[in-house]
């Protein structure tokens, strides 16, 4: 079954939000994503990263959206905007986070769909991410993701395990050709 969500821009990070950002993050970290970050997990380590998060966000150089139900935030995603010069078309999906009791309701799949909009609206052409988990891999697929390949033992699992990373793109808005320069 679908939930409702309502998904939102966040440009800037208060306390209340911020504690409910680090719930979510906790619960897919326990839950065993490969997001950065290790088991156990430390609430302060969240509250830093999302403390620099928002001040990425401020300065316009990252894409902060929530999902939100009536029972609170529900997932979020990024979308890094600060690329290279020679890259101002590119931007890279990061952290797509969904609690795990709102799995396969469609949070994510309205998450990624909200990203590639807004990520379009500000003139972004192509999109990049990278994930370890099969569930995100079936989600990317459902919606259009080209996969490039898989990175062997490219980062940890929070329990300390090596995993795998598959890379994706997709070309969203204006996009053009590969062979166009």
């Amino acid at each position: 079954m679908r939930a409702t969500v309502d998904i939102r821009q966040i440009t800037a990070i208060d306390k209340s939000l911020l504690e409910s950002l680090n719930v979510v993050l906790e619960a897919c970290v326990t839950s065993g994503a490969s997001v950065g970050f290790m088991n156990p997990f430390d609430a302060d380590v969240g509250r830093l990263f999302w403390t620099d998060i928002g001040k990425q966000v401020t300065r316009g150089d990252r894409l902060l959206l929530i999902a939100q139900t009536t029972g609170g935030v529900v997932g979020t995603v990024q979308v890094v905007l600060a690329q290279p010069r020679n890259q101002p078309h590119r931007g890279e999906i990061s952290k797509l986070l969904v609690l795990p009791t709102m799995r396969e309701h469609g949070v994510g799949q309205a998450l990624m769909l909200a990203a590639e909009r807004y990520a379009a609206a500000l003139g972004k052409s192509l999109l990049v991410l990278d994930t370890a988990s099969d569930a995100a891999r079936r989600l990317y697929a459902r919606l259009g993701w080209t996969h490039c390949g898989d990175i062997p033992n490219y980062a940890l699992l929070p329990d300390g395990a090596p995993c795998a990373t598959s890379i994706y793109f997709k070309q969203i808005g204006a996009a053009k050709s590969s062979g166009e320069h």
